[in-house]
């Protein structure tokens, strides 16, 4: 027999699914940028053509296949198979801006066309470390990947920006370009490697590496002498935001909960405007890195159970989580894809919402999160890298770089293969424009170079599904995770 309570509880029960059901959202109230580190599609996602978690039909030339290869080509032309390694795996080729340049020019003349036919190792590399692919049958496993890879979406044409390494894709990924300021960004003047420095926090007379179509493929040096010359003064996605009453947080490596000092992948410590540095250049102070940068990587975690989940994030990972080869690092232990998995669950799990038209609406409903990975690592990749310019002509020197994956998952996301647009970082600040309704191309850098934004991946027509990514790792263990952080690179 059923009781008024029960009929109570029945009837509210209702009423909240309906509610849910009924509301039809025009843009994501949210969206989360995660970013991990140095792999291509041939290198991670092999296993998307491999049994047990794929299928060699599954993979090829078509619209509807992965376009993944298990082969590449030696400085001979020699056919040369894809050999397997685990993610944890310590060989790390060399994937500087300038080993860009000697993957792209075989004879040391030009680099167009990119060639096929060579590929970098490094010191203490096996002549074949870039000809390798992570397989899945080894632990840690790269199922949630591939998990979101076949039932998400997943670009088949998803580009670096950049032709470097992390720390430059890492301000592309944050405001649209590497450069000193937006007049340089125009005259396509570009930090092109990993800075020994810190940005505002750089010290005296450090040095920076820059491009630009005189000099390249060479590279010049911007010193960081008056000390502050480093610290750049230009328009970023989160400021953007901000003049658009939006609100965002970065979260990224700090070595200690309190430390103003953290690593050259924290892209807004390189903004004027943001770090507001003391006179000593030694601390950030100004109010939006107080506010909004969050050197704990796991807070989001923390953020999504709280209600406190900001309109873009973007989520940098620890060392211990990043997908970057081990290395000679203490600590790696390639959490990556089992930490990837417990952000995107964390959003499916939150029993948070948001009011959209008087109408609760529930995070996992009005969530879009971004999953890519900042550069090419030095990894064979079979699809040749596109420019934006001839040689010594323009935007070109510099972009764009080799693929990278890029996976699109949301409650209105069905599996979706796009072998048609290309995209690079800039398509991810055009989505995020879009989205939050702002002119794409807002900012005037790689977002308004870029051709397309992610509307592809995603369709408001469609009823909401809810997802769930297997993983064996809870997001209990990222909370409590004791050892210390390192940053998601090392070099």
């Amino acid at each position: 027999m059923r009781t008024a309570g029960a009929t109570v509880l029945l009837v509210l029960l209702v009423v909240s699914s309906f509610s849910f059901a009924q509301v039809k959202i025009s843009s994501f109230e949210h969206i989360i940028v995660v970013v991990q580190e140095n792999r291509t599609p041939d290198n991670l996602f092999q296993g998307l053509c491999l049994p047990p978690y794929g299928s060699a039909n599954a993979c090829g030339t078509g619209p509807k296949q992965f376009d993944i290869q298990g082969y590449g080509f030696d400085q001979q032309g020699n056919k040369v198979a894809l050999s397997a390694v685990p993610l944890a795996n310590v060989y790390d080729p060399s994937h500087s801006h300038a080993s860009f340049e000697a993957m792209c020019n075989p004879n040391g003349i030009t680099k167009y066309p990119c060639s096929q036919n060579t590929r970098l190792s490094t010191a203490g590399c096996p002549a074949s470390c870039s000809f390798q692919y992570v397989d899945p049958t080894v632990k840690p496993t790269i199922h949630p990947y591939l998990y979101m890879a076949q039932n998400f979406g997943w670009a088949n044409r998803m580009f670096e920006t950049n032709q470097g390494p992390s720390a430059p894709a890492h301000q592309f990924l944050f405001s649209g370009t590497s450069a000193p300021s937006a007049a340089a960004d125009a005259q396509a003047e570009f930090v092109a490697e990993n800075p020994d420095g810190k940005g505002c926090l750089a010290p005296l007379n450090t040095i920076y590496k820059l491009i630009d179509p005189a000099r390249a493929p060479g590279e010049y040096n911007l010193v960081n002498n008056p000390q502050g010359t480093t610290c750049f003064s230009h328009d970023t996605m989160a400021s953007l935001l901000e003049k658009n009453q939006h609100t965002w947080r970065y979260y990224t490596v700090g070595f200690t909960k309190n430390d103003t000092s953290p690593s050259i992948w924290t892209a807004p410590n390189w903004i004027k405007e943001i770090c507001q540095p003391n006179s000593t250049f030694s601390s950030c102070t100004g109010a939006d890195w107080i506010n909004n940068v969050d050197l704990t990587p796991s807070d989001v975690l923390l953020d999504l159970q709280n209600c406190n989940l900001k309109n873009m994030v973007w989520v940098i990972p620890t060392g211990q989580n990043s997908d970057h080869p081990a290395g000679t690092s203490k600590y790696a232990a390639n959490g990556g894809p089992a930490w990837v998995a417990s952000v995107v669950n964390g959003v499916s799990s939150s029993t948070c919402t948001d009011s959209v038209g008087g109408v609760s609406v529930p995070y996992w409903e009005d969530t879009a999160i971004v999953v890519t990975w900042d550069d090419w690592g030095g990894f064979y990749d079979h699809v040749l890298p596109p420019f934006l310019s001839a040689p010594n002509m323009g935007q070109g020197d510099y972009q764009l770089g080799f693929r990278v994956p890029l996976i699109f998952v949301s409650a209105f996301t069905s599996p979706i293969i796009d072998s048609t647009n290309q995209y690079d970082f800039g398509s991810i600040l055009r989505f995020a424009e879009r989205n939050f309704g702002i002119q794409e191309g807002a900012l005037g850098f790689a977002d308004q170079r870029s051709g397309t934004d992610l509307r592809s991946f995603y369709n408001f027509q469609q009823p909401a599904k809810k997802f769930v990514i297997p993983t064996t790792v809870p997001a209990s263990f990222f909370l409590n995770d004791k050892r210390p952080p390192e940053p998601p690179d090392n070099d």
